[in-house]
Formats: structure tokens, sequence, C-alpha cells
């Protein structure tokens, strides 16, 4: 029998330690170890026994969450959860967080319909078990499964290829745990004319305008959290708004995308799958399919969907990844065409759509 994953939840809220305990016990896979209501008791729980995975609250007496977490990772590397109610102002905490080494960003669970309830469940426990795989280096700051859905119920697999005839290349990408780094490298080294991007991150509501915001103001190209109808055009990247799915279409040579709402597609909300098969449809041979870091195998389906369509496709290497999962189902599944490096990619995506 295989290993649990053992956690340490610390949240000053004993509600939602409750909530925590709760949803983590009801996965046969991961295993509470302990709770602690702020940093001091967590790490004495650490002492006792090092957890597999600590779920990390951002706001807490006596010691904040990202104090704590600079403080773990540049002793003693765990992978960390950042637990955040993703307020305007927790989402710019958030993305500190994931500069100093947090492994990824979850909304904090919070009482309502049981469909969403059951929602939290699976993004909370899927995330709990990216990082018990992710690599963690030393940081210095600068219940039953619910059905995993296809990109079927949000759109029609294409019957025939996209026209042919277009002016300009479009690129689409996903990722999943460790892409918010690997996003910032890849669109921070691009040229300000470069094709039109269109993204899938796994995140929350509520913290993609802050993350799309920081990368705007990092990177030579303009970057933005998508809204309904914004055109793809150079120099731009678009990022699928945190509980949507996002679609590209097409109008004549214009390319746009589609905000969109659903049920969960391979496990997520943004699905990469979703963005994926849109682009296999509109794009056709006209695309650059990109699939990065993350658990899981969202993307890999819409992927081989891309390549039977005519696209190019680029997976990053395992060595550059922090959860070599979402690439590597790709790579087995047949839909890509080249294996990159994180700072290889870029110039790769350059070459083709020259």
């Amino acid at each position: 029998m295989a290993k649990k994953i053992r956690v340490l939840i610390v949240d000053d809220s004993a509600v939602v330690r409750q909530t925590m305990s709760e949803i983590l016990s009801s996965d046969p896979q991961i295993e509470v170890m302990s709770t602690a209501g702020d940093p001091f008791i967590a790490a004495e729980r650490i002492r006792e026994e090092i957890p597999d995975v600590i779920t990390l609250d951002v706001e807490m007496p006596r010691m904040d969450g990202i104090t704590f977490l600079h403080k773990i990772m540049s002793q003693h590397p765990i992978p960390v959860v950042m637990c955040s109610s993703l307020t305007e102002k927790g989402s710019e905490t958030a993305l500190k967080a994931l500069e100093y080494g947090a492994v990824e960003i979850i909304q904090k669970p919070r009482m309502g319909t049981k469909g969403f309830l059951e929602e939290s469940r699976v993004r909370i426990c899927d995330a709990i078990k990216a990082a018990a795989q992710a690599r963690v280096r030393k940081v210095t700051p600068v219940r039953a499964v619910a059905p995993k859905l296809t990109a079927d119920v949000i759109m029609d697999k294409p019957k025939s290829h996209a026209m042919m005839q277009t002016t300009e290349k479009v690129v689409v990408v996903g990722a999943s745990t460790g892409g918010t780094e690997a996003l910032r490298v890849f669109l921070e080294s691009l040229p300000a004319d470069s094709p039109g991007i269109v993204i899938v991150q796994h995140m929350p509501e509520g913290f993609t305008r802050a993350f799309s915001q920081r990368l705007d103001g990092l990177c030579r190209i303009s970057v933005k959290e998508a809204a309904d109808n914004d055109t793809v055009v150079r120099g731009r990247a678009l990022i699928a708004p945190g509980n949507h799915h996002l679609l590209l279409k097409r109008s004549g040579a214009r390319y746009y995308v589609e905000v969109k709402d659903g049920p969960l597609v391979s496990r997520h909300r943004p699905s990469v799958d979703v963005l994926f098969r849109s682009a296999a449809r509109y794009a056709g041979k006209n695309a650059v399919g990109v699939i990065m870091t993350g658990m899981g195998d969202d993307g890999a389906h819409g992927m081989l969907e891309m390549k039977e369509a005519g696209a190019i496709n680029i997976a990053q290497d395992e060595a550059s990844c922090i959860v070599f999962g979402m690439p590597n189902e790709a790579i087995k599944l047949g839909g890509v065409d080249h294996i990159r490096p994180l700072d290889a990619i870029s110039r790769e995506v350059l070459r083709l759509c020259s």
C-alpha cells in the first residue's frame, strides 16, 4: 500500500482548520498529520515530525505566513501550499509567496452549495498531491472523486481542419503547478512584437488579475487577464481568468477569445484541454502549442488534437519542470513535436512562428 501524503495545516481559523482537515481526510491518499493555529505552533509540530506538505494561511497573528514561508524555504525546504482568501490585496501577497517558493495557491474553502464544496475538495486535494511531487529548493527571496470530464462538455471535437489561410500565427500555452514562475521566464524573454499568446494557468478566481498585472510590469509584451471578445494581437498575452474556461475563436483573419463558464474539465476550470481543442478547431496549422510544468494530464488530449489539426507543439523538459506530469502525459500521448528546457521555449516558439 502506497504511503499516504502527510499534511500539516497551519491557519489561525479553527473553522478553516476543521474544514481543511475534513476535505483532506476524505482522500485516501492524504493524511492530516496535525494542525496549528500559528507558525510558532507549526514549528513545534515540524520539530516533532517533518510533514510531506504544509498548507499555510497568509494572514496570521504573531508571524505572517509569508515570513514563515521564507524561514521554511531558506532553512529546510518543504512543499508549501498557500491558503488565501484571495482578496485583491491577498492576491499580491500570494504572488510574493510564489516568489518565495510556495508550490501552489489555493482558495480558502468556504461553506456553500454541495457543488462548490465538491469542486473545492477536488482542487485542494489535487494541489496537495501536486505539491508532494514537486521539487523544492532553498529559496532566497528576490469522498468519491468527482467524474473527470473532458473538453466535450465545453466544445465538440473538431470534425474538420481549421481554415488554412491566415496572416498570423497564434501561440497557446497551458501550465499548472510551478507555472507562474515558468510563465514569467517564458514571457520575459519575448520581444515586443511576439505573436499573440493565449494562456491557461490553473489559478483560483481573484488571483489572475494581479498575476497578469505583475507580468505586464516585467515583460516587453503586454499581459492582461482575458475578457470576453478580446482580440489576440501581436505583442500581447491573454491569461484565462480564474474559475472560467478560455477558448480561442476566429472571425475571418481575426483571432479573439471567449470566456466561458461550465463544469470542471480534466478536473480544472480553466482547463488547458478546452483552450487547446479550440485552437485545433479555429487555428489548426497556424497554432503553436506549449505545455509546461504541472500535475495530471490536462492539456494532453487537446495537444494531440492540435497536432492532428497541423499545429506544432512544444513540451517543457523534465529537468526544468517543478512537476513533470502534464508535459509527460502529452509526450506519451504523441502530441508533442519538440521537448525543450524552460529557458529555450521562447526561442523555439519564435523560430516556429517566423
